[in-house]
């Protein structure tokens, strides 16, 4: 009898340290946590005018419209004036309502009136120049004094003047610029990149001056058959040129009168 207790005793003792052990992993397990998934580092992007994530900045009203601007001509009033090298902020009031605006620096007048038209929209855009976050800001590229003369044209009067691109010879290969992404790529991988600052490379295989104030520009760079990317820019540039731009990208973009885009890359700078 003394034998069957110690045998009965063992296995006791043996069955106890299973359950123990099975609990300890357990209880490790559901206290681990989620695994987490580390963010790509290729798809991050190095902040720029047009787009630099933030936090919403007290006391800043936001402008009268919560998407891009319209592209029918606004009338402003400066009232607060912030200038970078390359930039100038400025809180400007139209109808009671104030928004803040971001243009090509330039000889701006506080108290004086400015006409422009459209805007693309930037929410919570950090300045680092000035350690402030701008809660709604809009960049505008066809910024000038009122009573001044337009520089734009109308779409058809901008497609009738449009630079002849019949002789610019299509890039076979265009050595990209460091960070720089093949329009191929880009195009293969839209949602990838939408909405975020992209920098691409091309040849300039049509120009379109100053519609709705702003020059819009077919790249190339070779790295696929036809494959072309329409970009928006103020930027000065010449037919046949090869140029680096960063913009933001946007998918099924709608102007009006006609100009509708799957993609675009909108607000271009020189890089």
């Amino acid at each position: 009898m003394n034998q069957i207790n110690r045998i009965l005793s063992f296995f006791f003792v043996k069955t106890l340290g299973s359950i123990t052990l099975l609990m300890a992993i357990l209880l490790g397990a559901c206290n681990s946590g989620p695994e987490v998934v580390q963010a790509d580092p290729a798809s991050e992007t190095a902040p720029s005018l047009f787009q630099d994530p933030g936090a919403a900045s007290p006391n800043i009203n936001t402008s009268p419209s919560q998407q891009d601007l319209d592209a029918t001509e606004h009338k402003v009033v400066v009232d607060e004036k912030l200038d970078t090298d390359k930039y100038s902020y400025l809180r400007v009031k139209e109808n009671g309502q104030e928004f803040w605006v971001a243009v090509l620096k330039q000889d701006v007048k506080i108290g004086n009136s400015y006409l422009f038209r459209g805007g693309l929209m930037k929410k919570n855009f950090q300045s680092k120049e000035y350690n402030r976050v701008f809660e709604t800001l809009y960049l505008v590229s066809d910024f000038r004094p009122a009573g001044a003369a337009t520089s734009e044209a109308t779409p058809a009067e901008a497609h009738a003047n449009a630079k002849d691109n019949s002789t610019v010879e299509p890039p076979k290969s265009i050595i990209v610029a460091p960070g720089a992404v093949k329009i191929a790529d880009l195009v293969a991988n839209l949602a990838k990149y939408d909405g975020k600052s992209v920098k691409v490379t091309g040849k300039v295989m049509k120009l379109n001056p100053m519609i709705m104030g702003r020059n819009w520009l077919h790249l190339q760079d070779g790295s696929g058959k036809g494959v072309d990317l329409t970009v928006t820019t103020v930027e000065q540039v010449t037919l046949g040129s090869t140029v680096t731009l960063e913009g933001v990208l946007a998918l099924n973009k709608d102007f009006g009168a006609g100009y509708k885009y799957d993609y675009i890359l909108e607000g271009a700078v020189s890089k």
